[in-house]
């Protein structure tokens, strides 16, 4: 075993869906083994017994490219000594059965219990049968930005992109759920919540204790990367949750790439098959799908000397990952001329807010489009 995971500490069980939530609960191990290593050099007792492991359990969602980086990622989990449980949790109509029936044993025992998307119905359900009184929140993205404000708000849980429209039947008939969840995400005198996050979180509610992500394992297990002459482009999912109009994407992405000489596009990993074609017929780029999340294959390189991105989690995180280097990143405003007719009221200056926020990038005006 190795002596990394000792970090985490006895009876801790983290849930993660994405391969980000699973590179940021390896970020969080990895800061509070260093944080108990300098308690214990400062003769302090330590909270945790050493050796002991973070149970990681993925509840493995069916897409094939989200579920390929898990692999790598949960291949990456085990090197550092923690235990990986696999769970088909949406491979059918009575796989949340089986999935909750068999982790409900876990979760009666688990102290701490971190979660990757306070968001998802998935881990609301589980919330409610977990008896921890810590409770740890790591990033999942710019969601994490408004999960924070919501909680501060005391308002429902509602993904950004989702706000403004009319609750559906689901979201009436699981509104209980995420209420009692909402109040198990809220710290009491014998509950404590913490929010991992390399995200600008400017105000916290009474009581979360917010610790920084600077991606201190990351840098410490890859790089420094190989940084090539050109710029590289970075995709992003919003044409698929709805918020901008396709052909708008296209158009920006060439009127970019052109601008900034970019010969490479790393797509976001829920970027149809169909757009993506589009993409490379149409502007010629050399279509690239990581099998680790971005933030792992630009510190393993090579690397464009520019990395142009539209607003989205990797302005905030990359240049984490890549400091020391003589990487740029670059973010593009979102024209509100791109969003479509049902995007979310709040999408503009949603996005907006993650690109004023972003520290260490260089704005670039939105590029005109057709």
């Amino acid at each position: 075993m190795s002596p990394r995971a000792g970090s985490a500490g006895s009876h801790t069980l983290a849930f993660v869906e994405s391969p980000v939530q699973l590179l940021n609960v390896l970020e969080w191990a990895h800061t509070r083994a260093h944080s108990a290593a300098a308690a214990a050099d400062a003769g302090l007792t330590r909270a945790t017994a050493p050796g002991a492991e973070l149970t990681l359990v993925v509840l493995s969602p069916n897409d094939p490219m989200t579920r390929g980086q898990l692999r790598r990622m949960a291949e990456l989990a085990r090197d550092e000594g923690h235990e990986v449980r696999w769970e088909e949790a949406r491979g059918g109509t009575t796989a949340p059965f089986h999935t909750i029936g068999g982790l409900a044993p876990l979760l009666r025992r688990a102290r701490r219990i971190v979660m990757g998307d306070p968001f998802s119905r998935y881990v609301q359900l589980l919330l409610t049968i977990t008896r921890a009184q810590d409770l740890v929140v790591v990033d999942d993205g710019t969601a994490t930005m408004e999960f924070v404000a919501q909680l501060a708000r005391g308002e429902r849980l509602v993904r950004w992109h989702r706000r403004g429209g009319r609750p559906g039947p689901r979201d009436v008939l699981f509104a209980p759920v995420s209420a009692s969840a909402r109040r198990r995400l809220t710290p009491t005198e014998h509950r404590t919540v913490e929010v991992f996050s390399s995200m600008p979180i400017e105000s916290a509610p009474d009581g979360v204790r917010v610790t920084a992500n600077d991606f201190s394992w990351t840098r410490a297990r890859f790089g420094p990367p190989r940084i090539t002459k050109g710029a590289d482009l970075v995709g992003t999912s919003l044409v698929e949750t709805g918020v901008v109009d396709p052909d708008r994407y296209l158009d920006a992405v060439r009127s970019l790439a052109a601008a900034h000489g970019a010969t490479r596009y790393f797509a976001h990993r829920r970027e149809s098959t169909d757009k993506l074609h589009r993409l490379a017929v149409e502007t010629g780029l050399e279509i690239v799908r990581p099998d680790l999340p971005l933030e792992l294959i630009a510190r393993r390189g090579p690397i464009g000397r520019t990395i142009l991105s539209f607003p989205s989690t990797v302005v905030h995180t990359l240049p984490l990952a890549l400091v020391g280097t003589e990487v740029r990143v670059a973010v593009c405003d979102i024209d509100p001329a791109w969003l479509t007719e049902n995007a979310s009221p709040r999408a503009q200056g949603f996005l907006s807010g993650v690109t004023g926020t972003a520290r260490d990038v260089h704005r670039l005006s939105a590029v005109s489009t057709a």
